[in-house]
């Protein structure tokens, strides 16, 4: 059993040896598109949910 775990970190190791990284800047840039598109999203999906809330209340008075 621990030589079956032995093997697999040390295969573990070898693949993640040959993973390609990315570059720090790539991740810095990737990552404010991530917030950006999740704020548009979030300011699209409150104003979707705002008039249905507004236009709901009008119509139950």
């Amino acid at each position: 059993m621990i030589r079956r775990v032995s093997t697999f970190v040390q295969e573990v190791r070898t693949e993640l040896g040959k993973v390609s990284w990315s570059s720090r800047q790539d991740l810095i840039g990737s990552t404010w598109v991530v917030l950006a598109s999740t704020t548009l999203l979030a300011v699209v999906v409150g104003t979707f949910d705002f008039i249905c809330t507004t236009l709901i209340r009008w119509m139950v008075r």
